[in-house]
């Protein structure tokens, strides 16, 4: 990925994904307690839009830095397998969930580094961006793991995928607040907050990280978001159908 410089940089790679999967639980309680439409609602939903971004950007770097690429993917696998029932569980529809969404991620990467013919590779490509549709974070999820794998080495250019991020998930947004909302300028405001989040893993990134991992816990940190992912949805799945 960039070079990272000094300054300001002052936050690894553990600290986001805590961050991260601490956005994603907002997130998570607001759509599965908070009343649609709600500021609540619309405040942690918004703060949880940091997460997927966030893990697309990682996925691109560990990928490029993992010692095992086959371990890394059956990883993505096996979690992904696992997470379903929870998920189906919180959400109660038939989509697949986000590290499904991330194991497709993981597949494009392949194919990108793989495959050597340039058509073969778009077609493969735009049918795993498509295969996405199933699972969360469809579309944009793969969109934007090829813009960081493509623009990893370019420092003006990783900005730009940020860009590209905000305002098109920020337009999908607002037509569906159209629709949630009869006033316009509400619509438009509830668009612009869902850039929150993407906007907010743009400065992380860009601005705060410093391309490390932490000094300890390094492998209690790598394998907590894979068992916390399936956990805090079976958890709060629990504690909805409880009525707590």
């Amino acid at each position: 990925m960039e070079e990272y410089k000094t300054g300001c940089r002052i936050l690894n790679r553990d600290i986001i994904k805590y961050i991260a999967m601490a956005a994603m639980l907002l997130n998570h309680i607001a759509n599965i307690f908070l009343p649609s439409g709600t500021l609540l609602n619309e405040i942690f939903l918004d703060i949880g839009y940091f997460t997927a971004i966030t893990m697309c950007y990682f996925l691109v770097e560990g990928y490029e830095y993992t010692h095992s690429k086959k371990q890394y993917g059956i990883r993505l696998f096996v979690f992904a397998v696992i997470s379903q029932i929870p998920f189906q569980m919180a959400f109660q529809h038939g989509g697949l969930n986000m590290i499904y969404t991330l194991f497709i991620c993981f597949l494009i990467l392949v194919v990108r580094e793989k495959v050597a013919n340039q058509v073969l590779c778009i077609v493969l490509q735009t049918v795993l961006v498509l295969v996405t549709i199933l699972g969360d974070w469809p579309l944009f999820a793969p969109i934007f793991t090829i813009m960081f794998d493509a623009w990893k080495k370019d420092e003006k250019k990783l900005p730009l995928a940020y860009v590209i991020a905000m305002i098109s998930f920020g337009l999908m947004n607002f037509m569906n607040a159209t629709y949630i909302y009869e006033d316009l300028p509400i619509a438009i405001l509830s668009a612009l907050g869902s850039c929150v989040g993407i906007l907010a893993s743009g400065i992380v990134i860009l601005y705060l990280y410093n391309g490390k991992r932490a000094e300890h816990g390094r492998t209690i940190s790598k394998w907590f978001f894979y068992i916390f992912y399936p956990g805090h949805l079976l958890a709060l799945a629990l504690i909805a159908r409880a009525g707590v």
